[in-house]
């Protein structure tokens, strides 16, 4: 085989392995499809998620307190310049403009996206502790310390 057949094979396999790495992480978060809540003291919190596409899910928060409906934020998980992201638009912040935290960690029962840049959080962390059950957590350093917040919710659709 001549070099320049190499070079495109050699090519061709890469991407094979780039795109298929990319369809292992969207797959590795379909656990993340359906509905969530978790009870509060100000109410119930719902999480949805559902396939935008082959390549995308859509996902929105919000708080149910009595008869009142808040949506909290609306996510996106997408592929974007090669690599997955996660793409939350925060009700009240950031000029209700969207942020990217990019994919740093990706298994089956766990999803980690970081954006150091951003003042808080700075990582988000799904971990899926049964197929009812997970545990999302945002975490970073405000005001000079270290915190994070954990966000237990069961599976109800």
């Amino acid at each position: 085989m001549d070099h320049l057949k190499k070079v495109f094979l050699l090519a061709g396999i890469g991407m094979f392995f780039s795109i298929h790495g990319f369809c292992q992480q969207l797959a590795d978060a379909s656990w993340l499809l359906g509905k969530w809540e978790q009870k509060t003291n100000k109410g119930t919190i719902y999480e949805t998620w559902k396939s935008s596409s082959d390549s995308s899910y859509s996902g929105k928060s919000f708080l149910l307190k009595e008869k009142d409906t808040v949506v909290l934020e609306t996510v996106s998980l997408l592929q974007k310049d090669g690599a997955l992201f996660y793409i939350p638009t925060v009700t009240n912040q950031n000029d209700n403009m969207p942020v990217s935290f990019k994919v740093t960690f990706s298994s089956d029962n766990k999803l980690i996206f970081e954006n150091p840049a951003h003042d808080f959080p700075q990582k988000i962390t799904y971990t899926l502790i049964s197929s009812d059950s997970l545990i999302a957590e945002i975490s970073g350093v405000m005001n000079n310390k270290q915190q994070f917040r954990q966000f237990p919710m069961r599976r109800v659709q």
